[in-house]
């Protein structure tokens, strides 16, 4: 589990100076493998639930869902489409 923290700028900052920042502490999935190549880590706010895998860039791009899309998305674990 990464116990760094990753800033960002929010949505509420402005372009006058005014910066807002947030923090995100990444947690490694369960899914992900002991041997350190498979890594996928959530980070999760009220309003948003990010993903990132982190084996190739951990400051790369992460995908940013809502908590409901988070939640159905775990309720489908196991089910072949």
């Amino acid at each position: 589990m990464s116990t760094d923290l990753s800033w960002f700028k929010s949505s509420y900052s402005t372009d006058e100076g005014e910066c807002l920042e947030v923090a995100l502490t990444w947690t490694k999935s369960t899914y992900s493998g002991d041997q350190g190549n498979e890594c996928v880590e959530v980070a999760a706010t009220p309003t948003t639930i990010h993903i990132r895998d982190s084996k190739l860039n951990p400051t790369g791009p992460t995908l940013r869902i809502s908590p409901a899309t988070w939640t159905a998305f775990l309720g489908r674990r196991g089910e072949a489409d």
